[in-house]
């Protein structure tokens, strides 16, 4: 809860930066959870690697291998192959109890996987130190510059203040506002904590001309305003391919199985579209259904509210010249990035010589002392693909998924609509215990990767429509950061989130299964597609 001083102004957009939010007090469990996180993660450690039986993993038929795994077996043999599996499962199941618990921090869990798979033989030491280097995590790097030189400069706060402004008339067109200006924002900005910092200050400020301050001072327009803001951040990182970490993570694995890039335009063309319904089905759930907006509850509470919003935007000047660069930057960058089938220009090359220029002496805009970038973040993110690359060597779970399905009597005549049920659900209900998008990326991505192999089936056809439901993270406060930032601002409760997010889980799942009889079709993805040429 946000302490009110005696100097408190509401209306103050200062008031709600992030280092001014206070840190959310842990509950019992919570409390519980990180006490016996670190011994529970070492007993399901050692009990894995050293007592338990796990004889599913000798029944490996090498047929049903992918050429990665295929290649280690014959490179080592089956009884290290099926060692290395025995050490992959112990330290992957003691990262995801450390990781959930949050015994250790994130960055540290990395680390300790990262040494573990060296220490264990499931990684040589240059396999597994290099993904520091991975591409996915230099679009990150990058990332964060451009998105320091948006709030070094103004622009995304200019951007947001104005069209409020412009806009936001009425309740009803500043609930809409908020969703174009997140489409906008998704388009720049990868991490979907750096919009969350961006947008709070201003939706705080609405919210409270509308007479939502939050702690005793609740009110449905301020629950649904902010409660649709973190649907909205996450949906709109789901439209395009940059717009988070794990997108691309998905992006890589699935364009590595196929043996081709997975395009930003193409991604844009299938997710667009999608992820704007769910936003507006999310915005008549929200007003009408789960926080319906009182008469007089629409109407601002605080005289000259919004005039502090257009006071803002008036402080802000003349737009300056490095607003200007940093338009052309972005805008230069996102073309590119829409064209990419065009030029075949990698979206981290894009994002490289975006960085580049906007570092440059003279030319560019900000310093580096002025960039932003969260290592610990990017530690993390490490351990996540050191992760992918252990599964990758020892096919840990294509060798789980054939023995699972064997185990639930779903054999080669399993019809597709069954296996795309079973995926899509999954992946969605995995984001109610899952705490990082990139991980559960890691594990749902390879399995439907697993699963389309495995029973004849297009990779695409499961794979793709998996990765579209990653963004799906705001129903409990610990399942993503932007989920954990915006519940303490106290503007509604657990169950408020819980109960609006399970059900637009639910419409997502529907939606899904829906459009892989439909739109999904229409562009070649899922079976008996017309082949409109999107996809392979």
């Amino acid at each position: 809860m946000i302490e009110k001083e005696s100097n408190f102004d509401v209306l103050d957009m200062k008031q709600y930066r992030m280092e001014k939010l206070p840190t959310r007090e842990k509950s019992k469990v919570e409390k519980f959870l990180v006490v016996i996180g670190a011994p529970l993660a070492l007993i399901v450690f050692i009990y894995i690697q050293f007592i338990g039986d796990f004889s599913f993993l000798n029944n490996i038929n090498i047929d049903e291998l992918s050429a990665s795994g295929r290649a280690a077996f014959d490179k080592v043999g089956s009884a290290k192959f099926t060692a290395m599996n025995i050490s992959m499962l112990a330290v992957f199941a003691g990262a995801i109890i450390l990781w959930m618990t949050e015994a250790i921090p994130n960055y540290l869990t990395s680390l300790i996987l990262i040494i573990s798979l060296v220490l264990t033989g499931v990684l040589t030491e240059e396999v597994a130190y290099a993904q520091l280097g991975h591409k996915v995590m230099w679009l990150n790097i990058m990332s964060f510059i451009l998105a320091s030189m948006l709030v070094a400069t103004g622009v995304a706060k200019r951007f947001a203040l104005w069209f409020i402004v412009k806009f936001g008339k009425n309740s009803t067109t500043i609930f809409i506002s908020f969703i174009a200006i997140n489409i906008v924002l998704s388009a720049f900005i990868s991490a979907t904590t750096a919009k969350a910092a961006i947008l709070l200050p201003i939706f705080m400020v609405v919210s409270a001309v509308y007479g939502a301050t939050g702690g005793k001072n609740k009110n449905n327009f301020g629950r649904s305003l902010v409660i649709q803001n973190l649907l909205n951040i996450n949906m709109g990182a789901g439209m395009f391919v940059t717009g988070s970490g794990a997108n691309l993570i998905a992006a890589a694995l699935i364009g590595g199985a196929i043996g081709s890039e997975i395009y930003f335009s193409d991604w844009m063309v299938a997710a667009f579209p999608v992820q704007l319904g769910i936003m507006f089905i999310g915005l008549f759930l929200a007003n009408k259904v789960f926080f319906p907006i009182k008469k007089e509850d629409r109407l601002p509470q605080i005289p000259g509210g919004m005039d502090r919003l257009k006071d803002e935007l008036k402080t802000m000047g003349k737009i300056s010249i490095g607003e200007i660069k940093a338009i052309l930057i972005f805008g230069s960058i996102l073309a590119l990035w829409t064209t990419d089938r065009m030029h075949g220009i990698s979206p981290t090359a894009v994002a490289f010589i975006g960085g580049i220029i906007a570092l440059l002496p003279k030319i560019g805009i900000i310093k580096w002392n002025d960039v932003d970038i969260p290592w610990h973040l990017l530690i993390f993110s490490a351990g996540a693909y050191t992760l992918g690359a252990g599964f990758k060597a020892t096919d840990l779970p294509a060798i789980s998924v054939n023995n699972a399905f064997d185990a639930m009597g779903l054999g080669d005549g399993t019809p597709f609509w069954v296996l795309y049920v079973l995926l899509t659900g999954g992946m969605l209900l995995s984001a109610l215990v899952f705490q990082s998008k990139t991980m559960r990326t890691l594990i749902f991505v390879p399995i439907a990767i697993g699963v389309a192999q495995k029973f004849g089936f297009s990779i695409i056809s499961l794979a793709l429509p998996v990765a579209f439901l990653i963004e799906h993270v705001y129903v409990l406060p610990f399942n993503s950061k932007p989920a954990a930032l915006l519940y303490v601002t106290d503007h509604y409760s657990m169950t408020d989130a819980f109960k609006f997010g399970i059900a637009m889980m639910a419409v997502a799942w529907a939606i899904s299964i829906f459009l892989a009889m439909t739109y999904y079709r229409w562009l070649g993805i899922t079976p008996d597609g017309l082949g409109l040429g999107f996809w392979g």
